[in-house]
């Protein structure tokens, strides 16, 4: 297959539209459910928080560890792919074990495995963009990836929707998974293996920070990630207790907060994949910061209607063009932090650091609960007020900090 053209770039990130419909569908519906049907109702929230903060630990550990151990991979095969086939079908074999788990236990030993083999997978993979695309593609390359996570989202809600039992959605991720790495390793080829430093796994790790550059791209995309989180986290329960009715164009079109969020994630999720590729391909032409800037005043500055006017009807509108924003953003910035990483030899271990800007703000995120509501306490609805305009600051500053970066246009 010729490189750096539409199809090539399509095969090179299928794996990534594989991932965003295993993790929508396993975060929002699929482990609330089981969990839900293997433990008592009182106990529910806290058996599924416990999932959810060791996922968020081994997602941190994880790719940083797998990428380390991928730039050191003796095959003839790659570095990158074998990790691949291996986690894709650990993943499909988690999925499995999870669908038939008889017991919270074993759905708890399924869900770790999961997590592992994703790790496993695209700790990895995340460095395939550096390795094999050079930076004039790149943007093209990033782009295409943003588009197919976006879809992979709209298809996870739709297939939630339409599905009749949990069983086939668990299998559905599975084969799409196994489907997903299947083309990849058919259609993409790895060349020779650079020869792999020296220094170990931890010394490996503090090497990424004594370069500026990648200091202020991770930084920056922390700060971004932690205004989409504070927005997602607390979005349900901004729209059951300050809209609360969920009507547009002098009809109810959801009659409960979680739908009400359902069709606003798609509207989001259409937003940015339509934006991703052309976003993606601009940035090749005129660089990447002008990009950056203009989706995070945007992503800003669409946040303010949400605390003025709190009506469904224009959540909807904003929805769509929040989407496009980050869209925009989240294309060009992977483009942006593999422009950054200049050691072609440790590319894994250096997407890997990177890729727990994206984890971390989630646990941030979350720690900023306890705020909301006793804010809320005080005055009624100072605490959606704070966190919502908190998050307007985060995509700010995350976006206008990119132009320390020297070393990218």
């Amino acid at each position: 297959m010729r490189p750096y053209t539409a199809r090539w770039f399509f095969v090179l990130s299928l794996y990534w539209f594989a991932t965003a419909f295993k993790w929508t569908l396993v975060l929002f519906v699929l482990l609330p459910a089981r969990v839900a049907e293997l433990v008592p109702a009182a106990e529910k929230a806290s058996k599924l928080g416990l999932l959810f903060g060791l996922g968020a630990v081994m997602a941190t550990l994880g790719p940083p560890l797998f990428g380390y151990l991928s730039d050191r991979f003796p095959s003839r095969r790659g570095r990158r792919l074998p990790y691949l086939k291996a986690g894709a079908l650990l993943t499909a074999l988690a999925l499995v074990l999870m669908a038939y788990a008889p017991s919270y236990g074993v759905l708890f030993l399924g869900y770790l495995l999961l997590q592992l083999a994703d790790d496993l997978a695209t700790g990895p993979y995340a460095a395939l963009i550096p390795d094999l695309v050079p930076p004039a593609h790149r943007g093209s390359a990033s782009g295409w990836m943003g588009a197919l996570q976006a879809a992979a989202q709209i298809a996870a809600g739709l297939a939630g929707f339409l599905a009749s039992s949990l069983v086939l959605l668990f299998l559905l991720a599975a084969l799409l998974n196994l489907a997903a790495a299947g083309i990849t390793l058919r259609y993409i080829e790895e060349p020779e293996n650079p020869a792999p430093r020296s220094e170990g796994f931890l010394e490996s790790l503090r090497l990424p920070w004594r370069d500026p550059d990648f200091r202020w791209v991770y930084f920056t995309r922390f700060l971004v990630m932690l205004g989409q989180y504070l927005v997602q986290t607390y979005l349900q329960y901004y729209l059951a207790d300050v809209v609360r009715v969920f009507s547009a164009f002098g009809r109810v079109v959801a009659a409960q907060a979680y739908q009400a969020v359902g069709l606003l994630v798609l509207l989001i999720s259409l937003g940015g994949a339509l934006a991703s590729v052309p976003a993606g391909r601009l940035s090749d032409r005129v660089g990447r910061k002008p990009l950056i800037y203009a989706s995070g005043v945007a992503l800003s500055l669409l946040l303010l209607p949400v605390l003025l006017l709190p009506r469904y009807d224009l959540l909807l509108t904003l929805s769509l063009l929040f989407g496009v924003g980050y869209g925009i953003y989240a294309a060009v910035d992977w483009a942006l932090a593999a422009d950054v990483m200049r050691r072609p030899e440790a590319h894994g271990t250096e997407m890997g650091v990177w890729q727990t800007a994206i984890v971390l703000p989630q646990i941030a995120a979350g720690l900023a609960g306890r705020g909301v509501d006793a804010l809320n306490r005080v005055a009624f609805p100072l605490g959606y007020h704070a966190v919502f305009a908190l998050a307007a600051l985060a995509f700010l500053a995350g976006t206008l900090l990119v132009a320390r970066v020297r070393g990218v246009r």
